[in-house]
């Protein structure tokens, strides 16, 4: 069998909402990153879906300080869909 490396057309993306999230409670990037304890750089990434590893602790903290469930901010978005957003 020859390795193969999977990219998103096989099985799909994690799509960060964080941008929709913190503009329907009102809520700046700059503010976040005050109370999450962290580097404006970090949520910005967040903010823009340009997270590459998803650090499990910034998640919780990020969870923490919005009264939230990783689901709010993180998705799966499947193959079929991640194509159709694509094209559009």
């Amino acid at each position: 069998m020859e390795n193969e490396i999977y990219t998103m057309n096989h099985y799909g993306k994690i799509k960060c909402t964080l941008r929709q999230f913190l503009e329907a409670r009102n809520m700046s990037r700059n503010k976040l990153a005050r109370l999450v304890g962290t580097r404006f750089e970090v949520i910005d990434r967040w903010y823009k879906g340009d997270v590459e590893k998803i650090d499990t602790d910034v998640l919780a903290r990020i969870c923490f300080v919005l009264s939230c469930d990783p689901s709010d901010i993180i998705t799966y978005v499947p193959k079929e869909e991640a194509d159709r957003d694509r094209i559009s």
